[in-house]
């Protein structure tokens, strides 16, 4: 019998978490009420699985809570075999929350200002979204299809999404008209943002990149006045227009920071060498080592 990984049980003292449990609870409450008291009233649409189902529940006048939840059904699998029975536990959690909500709570329209709608409706279920996704699951089964698809087609995840958003759009358009979808594009646009915000937080993981003749000064402040763990390549610096056949071995120092200590290190660094090269990178994970863990000093 071939050796079992992590993915193929469920992950109990994640599931049951309280923090991942009220992560889940909050996050669809929050989704329901951007539903309910901004988007649905006011034909407004998200992008992904809530964008198709409010589009069809208004076509069909079917509940809007029957499409949230039979067409995560079949995501709910994907994420189950691609990514493991725990996120499948847990999204599978935050999808009842919301169709459950979606059926009970009875909600009017908040505003009938078109802008705030569309404004603070994505905010409100991108902000559901990302806790659900801190938690360990999703709310929205387009995720999963950008992770099942990628190999297979070979584009990024963002680009399936956007693929999968350009029909729903363009339906909302034929139906709803094009200022309606036009406000939905502010939606999806407001919701983005939020949902990137609370995964990736004010503290997002930054790569910096130092080249700098004084490389033993700043390796010293970053690991010893700092507290920094780096990593040191071998590399060259030259080739420059007019001269490119000088050149010079260099070391290039890497440290993995959040945002708000870039200022910190720059600022340290120019004051050791004014004429260090620095140049940043956005990562989209770290883990290991001696990072600082996001919300809290380790």
């Amino acid at each position: 019998m071939g050796k079992k990984y992590k993915s193929d049980f469920v992950n109990w003292d994640n599931v049951l978490n309280p923090k991942s449990l009220l992560q889940i609870f909050i996050g669809s409450g929050m989704a329901v009420f951007a539903m309910k008291g901004f988007m649905i009233p006011n034909q407004f649409m998200d992008g992904g699985v809530t964008g198709i189902s409010i589009l069809l529940h208004e076509i069909s006048h079917i509940p809007v809570s029957v499409f949230i939840f039979v067409f995560n059904l079949p995501f709910i699998y994907l994420g189950y075999k691609r990514i493991g029975k725990t996120f499948a536990v847990q999204t599978s959690i935050a999808v009842i929350l919301l169709t459950i909500g979606l059926i009970f709570v009875d909600l009017k329209s908040v505003t009938d200002d078109k802008l705030l709608i569309a404004i603070f409706g994505g905010i409100l279920i991108g902000t559901g979204v990302g806790l659900v996704i801190r938690s360990g699951g999703v709310l929205d089964g387009a995720e999963v299809i950008a992770v099942f698809t990628r190999r297979r087609i070979g584009f990024s995840n963002s680009e399936i999404v956007m693929i999968f958003n350009t029909f729903i759009f363009a339906g909302a358009a034929f139906h709803f008209g094009l200022e309606t979808a036009m406000y939905s594009l502010i939606t999806y646009f407001a919701a983005t943002r939020a949902t990137n915000y609370i995964v990736d937080g004010i503290e997002q993981y930054t790569a910096v990149n130092i080249i700098s003749s004084q490389h033993e000064k700043v390796k010293a402040m970053l690991v010893n006045d700092l507290g920094k763990g780096i990593t040191v390549y071998k590399g060259e610096r030259g080739y420059l227009p007019g001269s490119f056949d000088v050149k010079t071995d260099c070391e290039i120092i890497v440290t993995i920071v959040t945002r708000l200590e870039i200022n910190q290190i720059e600022a340290s660094v120019i004051e050791i060498d004014p004429k260090a090269f620095v140049f940043i990178q956005n990562i989209n994970e770290a883990t290991g080592g001696i990072l600082k863990a996001k919300g809290h000093a380790k």
